[in-house]
């Protein structure tokens, strides 16, 4: 792996944790919403990551970075609450929240910012690499 790849493994990294933190702050911003049903709730997404490999052999020596592979929805159980007063209420006066857990979302958001701010690292110390290789011959 040559130094100049490291930027591009990093710079997938950075996109990647990117979206992330996007997905994150939807299920934050959708926490708190109900629905009239039970298939209408939001359900929390996590995104699904997969290694890029530079070659056909799939060797993990190989590998030149991670992508988004898709976003998946959680399969836990929506929250029924009894509202009968709520305008999206169903006929039995259940509303239904969603299944996002704030303290699960803000930690994944943490790890998610840490990970960003780690290649962002690892991208600053391999440029300062190669500047120093360059200054190696004066």
């Amino acid at each position: 792996m040559s130094l100049f790849s490291i930027f591009d493994v990093a710079g997938s990294g950075m996109s990647a944790q990117s979206v992330r933190l996007n997905v994150v702050a939807s299920n934050l911003a959708n926490a708190d919403n109900v629905s009239g049903s039970e298939a209408e709730a939001y359900r929390a997404k996590q995104p699904v990551f997969e290694a890029i490999y530079a070659s056909a052999r799939n060797d993990q020596s190989d590998i030149s970075g991670v992508r988004v592979a898709s976003i998946s929805e959680s399969g836990a159980p929506v929250q029924a609450r009894y509202m009968p007063g709520n305008p999206l209420a169903d006929k039995n006066g259940y509303v239904y929240g969603s299944n996002v857990n704030s303290i699960e979302e803000m930690v994944n958001m943490i790890s998610a910012s840490r990970s960003y701010q780690n290649d962002v690292e690892v991208m600053n110390t391999s440029k300062e690499m190669l500047l120093r290789t360059l200054t190696l011959g004066d």
